[in-house]
């Protein structure tokens, strides 16, 4: 499938490629276009929108792109559901941020820096992703008795 957003990508443009070719589709093609093309774009090459105004995979309420990604797949893993905690917290203000969300806003606005292409950026960064996923999943895992 392909899937398309907004250009310069940060946290949560980066969070959902990584959700989605890690949990939803392993193949997935990923587009970046301006801001103001990505409906047209969308609707031209059959691509599912994300991250952006209005659309299902996007904000709504406190929920960031990532979190409505796990609500759509009924992704339900706590590490995941963790892991959601700490993008909306690195990618937008909620009530209760997770404390790992800073440090991750600094790590993606760092990658944005580098002047790298958006497809750069999420070869690179996705082995932040997988960290974190794999730290989530230790902290989310009982203890052995």
């Amino acid at each position: 499938m392909k899937w398309i957003t907004r250009e310069h990508v940060k946290v949560d443009r980066v969070a959902c490629p990584w959700l989605i070719r890690k949990f939803v589709d392993g193949e997935a093609e990923f587009i970046f276009v301006a801001a103001d093309q990505v409906v047209a774009q969308a609707r031209k090459l059959g691509a599912i929108p994300y991250d952006i105004n209005g659309c299902e995979l996007g904000h709504h309420g406190e929920d960031v792109s990532f979190n409505s990604i796990l609500k759509k797949y009924n992704l339900t893993e706590p590490a995941l559901v963790l892991l959601g905690e700490i993008v909306r917290a690195a990618d937008s203000h909620p009530t209760q941020p997770h404390p790992a969300g800073e440090g991750l806003r600094w790590i993606a606005f760092g990658f944005s820096a580098l002047g790298l292409s958006d497809h750069e950026i999420l070869e690179r960064e996705f082995i932040v992703y997988d960290a974190l996923y794999a730290e989530c999943q230790r902290r989310v895992t009982p203890a052995p008795r």
